[in-house]
């Protein structure tokens, strides 16, 4: 029987994240190329995260492109989802026209609560979490999620408009940081997050988890200052509170990218927007009272090759 293969694209404000997927027994997978690249849209003009320009459109093109080659050696098409910043965009149907013209990938957009669904079908995957009571945080580029399951049923699950990118492009247009607007940044965050009355503060959970970069780049920093080494498996990795707000001071305490380059851990192209996404982790830790965070490998990407799978096999 010939292997079968998927593919799926997440295309987020910060960066395109593509994975191809071998599909097995039971709606297993195993992954057989991952690939990233930082990009970012909208962050150039505009109020938020409202308008992609040409040269944003290009770069697009141009990865995409680049995976779609990828993709066509094991015979698959590209799922592309796309997220906050498409959704958003004032010129979004003429980004997606001119995508497909070019490479012949077709972008759909998902509303913020879809996206958070399929980022929690990804964590579930990843940890185990079916039979388990979970809080589930993903902060991205544009937006970050927040979901609560019991039991692998999900009882809430909320986009809310704060990300590295767009809070970085509101409050630090520069990327330099001082404790002017890192405090207004972070009354903002605590307002948007607090002013939502769907997400529930009081809850009862086994365990808390965290996906995507902001919650990575944590446990990498986190890992080099104790251990003083690359971490090779991130998923699973656990950090407590204590351990982020040592590596959190020190990197509001760099006023400039520059500065931040020097911890240990931090990827390069996340430099400028690191403590945007730190803010937004630091008020989580403390509306939630979360002692440790438990890091899960996969999101958004992996939930939607399970989305397909499920939909393959109800059909």
């Amino acid at each position: 029987m010939p292997k079968k293969y998927l593919s799926a694209l997440d295309i987020g404000t910060n960066s395109f994240h593509l994975i191809i997927v071998e599909v097995l027994e039971n709606h297993h997978f195993k992954i057989i190329d991952r690939e990233r690249e930082v990009i970012r849209l909208a962050s150039h003009k505009g109020n938020g995260l409202s308008f992609i320009t040409d040269e944003e459109i290009k770069n697009a093109i141009r990865v995409i492109n680049k995976f779609k080659e990828i993709a066509d050696k094991y015979g698959t098409e590209i799922n592309a989802i796309a997220t906050s910043v498409v959704r958003e965009s004032e010129n979004k149907d003429d980004f997606i026209l001119k995508v497909y013209g070019a490479t012949g990938v077709l972008i759909k957009t998902i509303e913020g609560s879809k996206e958070a669904e399929l980022i929690y079908k990804g964590a579930e995957k990843a940890l185990l979490l079916r039979d388990k009571k979970v809080l589930c945080i993903d902060i991205g580029g544009g937006s970050t999620e927040f979901i609560y399951a019991r039991n692998g049923e999900i009882v809430f699950a909320e986009s809310i408009k704060i990300g590295a990118v767009r809070l970085a492009k509101k409050f630090f247009p520069n990327f330099e940081t001082n404790p002017s607007n890192l405090k207004e940044c972070e009354d903002y965050i605590t307002e948007l997050i607090s002013s939502n009355n769907k997400i529930q503060f009081n809850i009862d959970y086994d365990l808390v988890v965290g996906s995507s970069g902001t919650i990575q780049s944590a446990a990498r920093m986190i890992n080099f200052r104790h251990q003083n080494k690359e971490i090779n498996f991130i998923n699973g990795f656990k950090f407590t509170k204590n351990y982020f707000d040592e590596v959190s001071r020190e990197i509001f305490s760099c006023v400039s990218p520059k500065e931040r380059l020097k911890m240990k851990g931090l990827e390069q192209k996340r430099a400028d927007v690191i403590p945007v996404g730190l803010l937004i982790l630091k008020k989580v830790f403390e509306l939630f009272n979360i002692h440790e965070i438990q890091v899960s490998e996969f999101a958004l990407r992996e939930g939607i090759i399970l989305d397909l799978l499920e939909n393959e096999n109800s059909n």
